[in-house]
């Protein structure tokens, strides 16, 4: 049985190695790169320096973040193909594992040889998913150690596709979309249609774990600090901020997805802080005294959101084999 479900699927992993090759060479040498420039312009030792501090007066790495942006910042952009991988594994692994020897009939010949259905579901079912695991294992190391650097330059590692190619969340992913692609194929019992409603399927609940489930996960915490503070926000500490602006005397926000400084550091309105101050209540914001707020998680929530989701995505999971294996035993 372990002979047999490897012919059938080693074309499969063949394309799965040579996916990761190709993974490889481009992970490997522009990880180094960035590890490397990190390190040697100063922006690491500027980024440790400043710490995971929500307010910071001083230590500004704006100007070292830039230069590192305008060499590496498309990286980012390279980082959202690898959001693909995971489901890409559960349709050519996930959907053709029952699909395929329904809709070629070759299960009829599989169950009349002395094979069982439970020994053929757990044999299947374990390589499979063995291989799976292993490769979200790989890529899951990979990708985060390569990102390392663009998370600490400021992306961070929560914000939206960026969370989902970090930690032990692809994990999650991968075999969740395997586990689809079986229970789907078991429904449609032909290839192709499998493989269709399994990527709509997958992306219709990854969105809604990520708009809807994800940012109630615990409670946001909030904070606010005086526009004419010396302190600002430290855009390096990897927090996820929900929502930010501006908040007058009385608790209203006047002003969204915004935050001023009139203080020191900002240096808004030529004035000092009481220009800016009688400048941002002659606009009709109303009375002072304002104060920058923000509703965010923080960044040292990183390893507890993971494994909230990859937990979820793991009960999915189990949850869509076990109802694959009850359909695999009414299958003619």
């Amino acid at each position: 049985m372990i002979w047999l479900t490897w012919r059938q699927h080693r074309k499969q992993a063949l394309w799965t190695a040579i996916a990761l090759a190709a993974l490889a060479a481009l992970v490997v040498p522009t990880g180094l790169s960035m590890r490397s420039a990190f390190e040697d312009s100063g922006l690491g030792a500027c980024l440790r320096g400043l710490g995971h501090a929500e307010l910071v007066t001083g230590g500004d790495c704006h100007a070292l973040s830039q230069r590192f942006d305008n060499q590496y910042g498309g990286m980012a952009y390279v980082a959202i193909l690898f959001v693909l991988l995971p489901v890409l594994v559960g349709l050519f692994f996930g959907a053709p594992l029952v699909a395929r020897e329904v809709e070629n009939g070759t299960h009829r010949m599989v169950w009349t040889q002395g094979i069982s259905r439970r020994r053929w579901i757990t044999t299947k079912f374990g390589l499979v998913g063995g291989t799976a695991l292993v490769l979200s294992v790989v890529y899951a190391l990979g990708v985060s150690w390569w990102f390392a650097p663009l998370a600490d330059d400021g992306l961070g590692r929560f914000r939206y596709l960026v969370f989902d190619i970090n930690g032990t969340a692809p994990i999650g992913y991968t075999l969740f979309a395997v586990a689809l692609g079986i229970f789907v194929g078991t429904l449609c019992r032909k290839v192709l249609p499998s493989m269709g409603i399994s990527l709509a399927a997958f992306l219709a609940v990854r969105a809604a774990v990520e708009l809807l489930a994800r940012p109630h996960f615990l409670p946001a915490k909030t904070l606010s600090y005086a526009v004419d503070s010396p302190a600002m926000a430290n855009r390096f500490a990897g927090d996820w901020i929900n929502a930010k602006g501006l908040r007058n005397g009385l608790g209203e926000l006047v002003m969204a997805d915004a935050q001023i400084s009139c203080g020191p550091a900002g240096g808004a309105g030529s004035g000092g802080s009481a220009t800016c101050t009688a400048d941002l209540a002659g606009q009709g914001f109303g009375p002072a005294p304002y104060t920058n707020w923000q509703e965010y998680q923080p960044a040292d929530r990183f390893w507890t959101f993971q494994a909230i989701e990859t937990g979820l995505f793991l009960a999915l999971t189990a949850l869509l084999l076990f109802l694959a294996v009850r359909r695999i035993r009414r299958i003619a």
